[in-house]
């Protein structure tokens, strides 16, 4: 039996990038939250009044025996624009930004050679401009955030 690891992404409005891996399978659980900041348990408010740093991303847990990181990476790339810097659509802001946070540096050497390769196909017309960086403390977001779509449907965010 696989041990399940845990991936962090952050693409834009948190409710979107959730709905973008929640029903894969061999993802057993993905939280929003913040991440990347400086403020220590930010609340929604706090990080959309941009003095936090923070990100909206998402806690993807997963079975690597049933989906890799790659795969995960794959779904990453293609579910957002990677070469707007602080913006996704309509959502505009450093809390709305492209990045990788890996929590090992196999997740870290991946999602380079991921970026790099993208950028060497000239798959986008626009450098990517993903910050790949080392996770630090992820905060779970407000509850009523949770599984957003789920709840109460899709159709607000960029994807």
């Amino acid at each position: 039996m696989s041990k399940n690891e845990k991936a962090i992404f952050a693409a834009g409005c948190f409710w979107g990038v959730e709905e973008l891996f929640r029903t894969l399978p061999g993802v057993s659980e993905t939280t929003v939250g913040y991440i990347g900041g400086k403020t220590e348990n930010p609340s929604y408010e706090d990080v959309c009044s941009h003095s936090t740093g923070h990100a909206e991303a998402v806690e993807v847990e997963f079975d690597p025996a049933k989906i890799s990181y790659e795969e995960l990476l794959d779904i990453f790339w293609k579910g957002h624009d990677p070469t707007t810097l602080n913006r996704q659509g309509p959502d505009v802001g450093s809390q709305y930004r492209s990045a990788v946070f890996y929590v090992n540096e196999a997740q870290k050497e991946a999602a380079e050679a991921h970026k790099n390769e993208l950028q060497n196909e000239a798959k986008y017309a626009e450098p990517i401009v993903t910050e790949i960086t080392k996770a630090d403390p992820f905060y779970k977001a407000e509850e009523y955030h949770q599984k957003y779509f789920l709840k109460n449907g899709g159709a607000s965010c960029h994807i």
